[in-house]
């Protein structure tokens, strides 16, 4: 597969995120195993907050060249475990006998075109009892100018989470929507500000308080709101 630039821009700003980081990796976590295998890796910024020497293999795998680099530097830097294996490339160019623990797409299917086809690639790539993880925008009446600006082709609902997945031969174990207070922040900027991309000030106000007031309200919603969505499947 020849080198993919990324089209957004957003890494960078998105790496304050660290509160939110936190939180979806608390529900990813117990369902990682040892041997991963992260779709779309970027800049490893979900890497830092995911991996650890715990593991025995984290694949990053990411199609830009330049991202890639960025993860060599961090894992030379110690700011990445050394278990963790940087590959440039996609789900095509994984060796056909390669599977893994869980195979992880953290906000990285919604800029697939063809997600059902990618699913289906990535499923044949899981162990027996592992797991695939997805994390992805929710609700298509969400969709603003930020979205198609960094190369969204959709948000998810739970429904449409789920016959993307069906049929592959993974059974669901859980599907949750997160972030419950930042969905006000969402419909002002479609509404009021139409911004394409936020600021970094407006990514820190909502890690420092939106995310900590969706830890408190999302359980009491049990998970029925919110602007993010989490689901995880298992391989039987």
């Amino acid at each position: 597969m020849p080198d993919s630039s990324y089209i957004g821009s957003e890494l960078e700003i998105f790496k304050h995120a660290v509160k939110w980081k936190n939180y979806y990796g608390s529900l990813i976590k117990p369902y990682l195993g040892k041997d991963v295998l992260e779709v779309g890796a970027g800049i490893g910024a979900t890497t830092e907050v995911l991996s650890s020497n715990e593991h025995t293999r984290w694949v990053c795998l990411e199609p830009d060249g330049l991202l890639v680099e960025e993860i060599v530097k961090k894992i030379k830097n110690g700011i990445l475990p050394p278990i963790c294996e940087p590959r440039v490339g996609d789900i095509s160019c994984l060796g056909e006998n390669e599977v893994f623990d869980s195979v992880l797409y953290i906000d990285v299917l919604e800029h697939i075109e063809d997600d059902r086809a990618q699913i289906e690639k990535a499923a044949s790539h899981i162990r027996t009892d592992g797991h695939l993880i997805i994390l992805a925008p929710a609700h298509q009446f969400l969709y603003t100018p930020f979205d198609q600006a960094i190369g969204h082709f959709r948000r998810y609902s739970r429904r449409a989470l789920r016959e993307v997945v069906a049929g592959t031969g993974l059974m669901p174990v859980s599907s949750k929507y997160l972030d419950s207070a930042g969905i006000a922040a969402s419909l002002a900027n479609k509404l009021l500000l139409r911004s394409a991309m936020p600021t970094k000030s407006q990514i820190v106000f909502w890690d420092k308080y939106l995310v900590s007031a969706s830890r408190l309200f999302d359980p009491i919603s049990f998970f029925t709101v919110g602007k993010s969505i989490l689901g995880i499947w298992k391989r039987v």
